[in-house]
């Protein structure tokens, strides 16, 4: 799926529709410094624990979710935040069927 339109209105959470039994991606905008990426978990659906080299900001845009960052959970629903730090292990599941806006920061 392409990069969501520049400068233009954009509904978040009709970007990524629920899919059954999947995860739902869209990227919404890359560049050198980061990116931004839109998420739709089905309930149940999970990223098994991982690290990555970048902090990242995880809003919750509906739904609940359970994030787990160097095993320690977290429960969000619509409108909370997290931040993940850099090289710490994280993990994200979804309680419920949930969406997420993800943003990564690379310098």
């Amino acid at each position: 799926m392409p990069a969501a339109p520049k400068s233009e209105i954009l509904n978040l959470i009709s970007l990524a529709e629920y899919q059954s039994g999947t995860i739902v991606s869209r990227q919404i905008t890359k560049a050198e410094g980061g990116n931004v990426t839109l998420f739709a978990f089905d309930e149940g659906q999970e990223l098994s624990e991982h690290t990555a080299p970048f902090d990242a900001l995880v809003h919750v845009l509906d739904g609940e979710a359970e994030i787990k960052i160097s095993g320690r959970p977290s429960l969000l629903k619509s409108g909370d935040a997290i931040l993940m730090p850099a090289n710490q292990p994280h993990a994200v599941k979804a309680v419920k069927k949930f969406k997420m806006l993800l943003t990564m920061i690379k310098t």
